[in-house]
């Protein structure tokens, strides 16, 4: 009887065990919708297999949504987050920008289609629905170039925002452009829009980012998922009918197909920006970022090499994981193969 077949099963099985992916977790910053496609998209067409990862993708709880916290935490290795990261970061939070999906960011004001809100300095005595300083900053600070005393305004208190908003209970609401308008569109409700990105506030939204200590220690991983997400991004971005059938079918399942077409729709333009490759950063956008949010500067500049990520060259991070895993692989089936063929040699010789 010939052991050769059994044994040679025995050392692939080992080999695959060896080469198995290695296990993260991306925390997203909302629930599952086409917001998020490109990740979906990296985990379906197996760009992150291609570079050794094995993904789990988590939504947010809509009633806790601290991505920031999942991450530092060690909950997740990493998570989507909004522009408010630089001010965490300058706050002392060790959280690294790796690349910014939204080259602008879909927070706006929204407001009744027969409002006389056109522009930010009609929100002048206008009643609105909060102010946010961390999240959705910009929105804020559209208001304050346009001379309002925001701290003037008198602001929505009450619990039912969507419903008190198109009672007339108060004027402008902040939404994610590609989410309540929609909802109050199919409620027969017109609104418009009013948006940083019109005015000339075009400040990142839905920030990839990691922990330092992520970082320094599992460096390869950062890189070659970094290296996924964005192809998984690109992939969205040239089949968005795919990319929308995927997400409806395996992650948004609770959202009609006309409301994710219309988030594809409405978020296209955020995402792409002429001249600037998909998920770019630079060193002065930033700087200009945490100026806009009145920021410490000199704080800025001696944190900045350390928040703003940079890829290290690919060639070499490629070779660094096939060298990794072939020393790892060399080290457990070298042997088995010399116990092998030691194995068929005294066999021979037996007989």
């Amino acid at each position: 009887m010939s052991y050769i077949p059994l044994v040679l099963a025995v050392l692939l099985l080992w080999c695959d065990i060896l080469a198995a992916l290695e296990d993260v977790t991306l925390q997203l910053k909302w629930t599952h919708q086409f917001q998020f496609a490109g990740y979906y998209m990296a985990e379906k067409k197996g760009f992150y297999r291609q570079q050794g990862l094995n993904v789990k993708i988590v939504a947010a709880d809509p009633d806790n949504p601290d991505e920031q916290f999942k991450v530092l935490s060690g909950q997740a290795q990493f998570g989507v987050t909004h522009s408010g990261i630089l001010q965490q970061r300058l706050r002392g939070k060790p959280l690294v920008a790796l690349a910014a999906v939204f080259q602008s960011s879909p927070y706006c004001w929204m407001v009744r289609a027969e409002s006389d809100i056109y522009v930010p300095k009609d929100f002048a005595g206008k009643k609105i629905s909060h102010l946010g300083r961390v999240e959705g900053a910009e929105l804020v600070v559209m208001l304050e170039r346009a001379g309002i005393d925001v701290t003037q305004l008198p602001l929505y208190a009450g619990l039912e925002p969507i419903q008190d908003f198109i009672a007339g209970q108060f004027d402008a609401l902040q939404v994610y452009i590609s989410n309540e308008p929609f909802k109050l569109a199919q409620q027969g409700v017109a609104t418009r829009q009013i948006c940083p990105k019109h005015f000339g506030l075009n400040v990142y939204a839905d920030i990839l980012f990691t922990s330092e200590d992520v970082l320094n220690y599992r460096p390869d991983t950062v890189a070659r998922f970094r290296r996924a997400s964005l192809q998984g991004w690109r992939y969205a971005m040239s089949n968005p009918d795919e990319a929308l059938a995927v997400t409806q079918a395996e992650y948004a399942t609770g959202k009609s197909i006309e409301a994710l077409a219309n988030e594809a729709d409405k978020l296209m333009p955020f995402i792409k920006a002429p001249g600037i490759a998909l998920g770019a950063m630079s060193h002065a956008r930033w700087l200009w970022i945490a100026q806009l949010y009145r920021l410490d500067l000199a704080l800025f500049h001696e944190q900045k090499h350390q928040f703003i990520y940079t890829e290290p060259d690919q060639e070499e991070t490629s070779w660094s994981w096939m060298l990794t895993l072939a020393v790892i692989v060399a080290v457990i089936c070298v042997p088995m193969y010399i116990h092998l063929i030691f194995f068929r040699h005294r066999r021979f010789t037996l007989k």
